[in-house]
C-alpha cells in the first residue's frame, strides 16, 4: 500500500460513494476552479482540461498525496449540456433528450502531489432515451430532481428507466468517477487493490 494519502477532489456526493467502493481511506477536498468551457473547445478536451485543473487546485493543499480528480459533461446532438440547475431546465434537457442518442464524457486525472505527474483519461458512455412524454419527464423529475447532474438524470436511481440503451465500458463513468480506469491508475501508482 502506498504511503500516500488518497484525495478525491470533487465535493460530489455521487463520486464519493463510489470511491467508497474500493474501500479506501480518501479524504475530499473541493478544487473550487471556474469551470467556463473554453471558445471552440470540444467536450473530450473541456473535461480532461477540467479533471487536471481540479486536481492541481486540490494538490496545492496535499503534499504527498494522490489526487482523484473527475469532470463530465453530456453532449446531445454536438453540443454540450451543462447541469440544469432547476426544474425548468431539466425538462428542456429530457425532453430535447428523448429519442436521442447523448454521449456522455468523462474526465479522470490522478495527480501525484510529490513529483507533480499525473495520468490523465477519457471516458466514454453513450445513452439511447426511450421516447417520453411530458407527463413522464414531469413525473421523473418530481421523483428525483437531478438538477446537478450531467443530462438531468441520475442512472443510479429512476433514471435507468428513461433509457433504451446503453453503450460503454465502465457503467460507473455515467455516474461521473469510471472505476475500472481509476483502479488501473491508482495500481500503477502502488496503490493496493483486489
Amino acid at each position: 500500500m502506498t504511503q500516500k494519502t488518497l484525495v478525491l477532489g470533487s465535493t460530489s456526493p455521487f463520486r464519493k460513494e463510489l470511491l467508497k467502493r474500493f474501500n479506501l481511506d480518501f479524504s475530499v477536498d473541493s478544487p473550487n476552479i471556474d469551470e467556463t468551457p473554453l471558445e471552440n473547445e470540444t467536450a473530450e478536451a473541456y473535461v480532461k482540461r477540467l479533471s487536471l485543473e481540479k486536481a492541481q487546485a486540490v494538490a496545492q493543499k496535499h503534499p504527498n498525496a494522490l489526487i482523484i480528480a473527475s469532470d463530465q459533461c453530456s453532449v446531445l446532438k454536438g453540443k454540450i449540456q451543462g447541469k440544469p440547475k432547476n426544474h425548468e431546465n431539466a425538462v428542456t434537457q429530457l425532453t430535447e433528450s428523448s429519442g436521442q442518442r447523448v454521449s456522455f464524457f468523462t474526465g479522470l486525472c490522478v495527480y501525484d502531489t510529490t513529483d507533480n505527474s499525473y495520468q490523465l483519461d477519457l471516458i466514454p458512455f453513450h445513452v439511447d432515451f426511450r421516447i417520453l412524454s411530458d407527463n413522464e419527464i414531469q413525473s421523473y423529475l418530481i421523483a428525483e430532481q437531478p438538477y446537478f447532474c450531467a443530462g438531468s438524470f441520475k442512472s443510479e436511481g429512476l433514471g435507468v428507466t428513461l433509457f433504451k440503451r446503453l453503450q460503454g465500458d465502465d457503467p460507473t463513468a455515467l455516474i461521473g468517477l469510471p472505476l475500472i480506469r481509476l483502479s488501473e491508475m491508482l495500481r500503477n501508482k502502488g496503490v493496493s487493490l483486489p
